[in-house]
């Protein structure tokens, strides 16, 4: 039997003192299932994310966004593909954000995802996300040139600024009914590789594989550093990051599938209740169904 609570609290950053290093990929908590036995429980989560995903949707005062973020190959669609598989399509938004169009670049960096963000009653997920600015745009700073915000504006503490900026927004979905969770899926260095090599070496993976991913592996340093930095600064008790292991996939889906499942549990979701005057109508339609011929 899982612990949720001890698993989720494993990987659940809650404090200024994060280091990325202490987190190891290959860990599952000490579990060793069956991939048989995995699947059967993920897809009990599933059904239960499903069954809060219809009264989320019914009772249409909350929504929860689900973020995830992680380096190229570590398991992404697979998360999204394997979790969120059982909800209905109807009660779950997926964007995937890639570089800014020249409209997006006309507004502020959290324009184009605020504009896609789940309405009340819907799941949504981002492939990625607002943290990309403070992601790639660190890494590369020549996109931040090309950003058109005023050179004046854009100073030493440029990053710290935008993690005040993320905090404050976060702070504020979450008094507006917006349950924010996010993911990290921390992939090692060494299970990107075999990753990588798999799309090139198997035909029906060639498709996945970008040669672009190879350069940026070139700045995996840089990126830990900024993500560890990220993380450290924006994890919230309104917008926690849990840090997951993603080298072993069934490991992953678990952990995020349990989070999503526990988020949505807190919420105290329920159908709404239909009054005397409804009650009296449904009596009415049954009473003329009843009676058709």
């Amino acid at each position: 039997m899982i612990d949720r609570n001890k698993m989720l609290s494993r990987y659940r950053v809650t404090g200024p003192d994060f280091r990325l290093k202490d987190m190891d990929p290959r860990d599952t908590a000490e579990l060793d299932l069956p991939k048989e036995v995995a699947k059967q429980h993920l897809e009990e989560i599933s059904k239960s994310i499903n069954k809060y995903q219809e009264m989320l949707y019914a009772q249409d005062q909350w929504s929860l966004l689900v973020i995830l973020q992680a380096m190229d190959a570590a398991g992404k669609d697979s998360v999204l593909d394997k979790v969120m598989s059982g909800i209905n399509p109807q009660g779950c938004q997926v964007h995937s954000f890639k570089a800014p169009t020249s409209t997006e670049l006309d507004h502020d960096w959290l324009w184009r995802t605020t504009v896609a963000l789940p309405e009340r009653g819907r799941i949504g997920v981002f492939n990625r996300s607002y943290y990309e600015e403070v992601l790639v745009v660190r890494v590369h700073p020549e996109i931040l040139a090309k950003q058109r915000t005023p050179k004046s504006l854009v100073g030493k503490d440029i990053w710290q600024e935008r993690f005040d900026d993320i905090r404050a927004f976060e702070k504020h979905m979450a008094r507006s009914g917006t349950k924010t969770l996010k993911f990290f899926l921390n992939v090692s260095k060494e299970e990107q590789k075999k990753r990588f090599l798999e799309r090139i070496d198997e035909p029906d993976k060639n498709w996945k594989f970008n040669p672009g991913d190879v350069e940026e592996r070139k700045l995996w340093d840089k990126y830990m550093d900024a993500y560890e930095d990220m993380i450290r600064n924006t994890s919230t008790d309104h917008a926690p990051w849990h840090v997951v292991p993603a080298d072993k996939k069934w490991f992953t889906r678990l952990v995020v599938a349990h989070a999503i499942d526990e988020a949505l549990a807190g919420l105290g979701l329920s159908y709404p209740k239909v009054d005397a005057a409804a009650l009296e109508a449904m009596k009415r339609a049954r009473e003329v169904l009843i009676k058709e011929k």
